[in-house]
């Protein structure tokens, strides 16, 4: 395959249909990215919370019982309903960003976004459980192997542990190409119109029958792309940071108010172009996995309206 004409294409393609950002956007929803840390917050001289915190935990201390419950329930309600609408966006996203870049591969002089929005849906059940099973199939053998290196840590005084870290080694490859290969099982649902088990076995097919190409695919739009275009989009958050952490060090009400505001005005400034940037970002990486999978599988599909697969 040559590698160079799909990552052309591919940028062609997102370049051109400025639509496919849209997906883009949304497709990237589910993604968490960007810096991250984790910031101490006791940082003044008696190694004690800002009081400006210590004022804002005292409240919950205050409230009753049923108001501390009615508070975490609709804490829940709010976070599955956000969950559904990320899952949902998500989904869409991705199928949205297949079929258009399909349909512009095959020439397609404009897209539509009402078309590529109501020509995902009849795909969005498929895609949908293949990703949530899988999720939780990995979920529940990160708990199994988490229960028995903790439990064979306990009972061998940490020497499981130590013995145990060439293997964590081989987890985060071993991970990526997982993710290629649901990758490919997503985009030949979209493409051959295909069941969750089916697109799972095709995908697995695609993806042994071509383990060369998808590993240079893999470090290319996994690393090249996806990790260093992620880390420099996020590099002006490093920024925004700053104020509130200052805020944070100095430890007076003002400062952390002052510094917290800063930071949040920044944030909204840079949240335009970080969703915009993102879009580009997660649209180019899926259009060059569907056009990866339509040279190794050499299909040339059609896209008319389709129902759900028999059986």
């Amino acid at each position: 395959m040559n590698y160079g004409e799909v990552l052309s294409r591919a940028w062609q393609i997102i370049w051109k249909h400025k639509i496919l950002w849209i997906f883009g956007i949304l497709a990237g929803c589910g993604s968490s990215g960007g810096p991250s840390g984790n910031v101490s917050w006791s940082v003044n001289r008696n190694d004690q919370m800002p009081p400006a915190m210590e004022n804002f935990f005292r409240q919950f201390e205050q409230m009753s019982d049923a108001q501390i419950a009615v508070l975490i329930a609709v804490a829940v309600i709010v976070s599955l309903v956000l969950a559904v609408l990320v899952a949902f966006l998500t989904t869409v996203g991705r199928i949205g960003l297949y079929r258009g870049t399909m349909q512009a591969d095959q020439g397609a002089a404009s897209l539509s976004f009402g078309e590529l929005f109501s020509g995902s849906l009849p795909y969005f059940w498929r895609v949908f459980f293949l990703n949530l099973l899988i999720g939780l199939g990995i979920l529940l053998v990160a708990l199994l192997i988490a229960g028995l290196v903790i439990l064979g840590t306990v009972v061998t005084f940490g020497l499981m542990l130590i013995c145990l870290i060439p293997l964590v080694c081989l987890i985060v490859p071993f991970g990526w190409l997982v993710g290629v290969w649901i990758e490919q099982a997503n985009i030949a649902i979209v493409v051959e119109n295909l069941g969750i088990v089916d697109g799972l076995k095709r995908g697995w097919q695609v993806f042994r029958d071509n383990i060369g190409t998808m590993i240079v695919m893999g470090l290319i739009l996994i690393i090249g792309v996806g990790m260093i275009g992620g880390f420099i989009i996020g590099i002006p958050l490093f920024a925004i940071l700053i104020p509130a952490l200052a805020g944070v060090f100095i430890g007076t009400e003002n400062a952390l108010g002052g510094g917290l505001l800063v930071a949040g005005l920044c944030f909204v400034a840079y949240l335009p172009v970080l969703l915009v940037l993102g879009g580009i970002l997660h649209g180019y990486i899926e259009s060059a996995w569907t056009l990866t999978y339509l040279r190794v599988t050499g299909k040339s599909v059609a896209l008319e309206p389709v129902s759900e697969p028999a059986g």
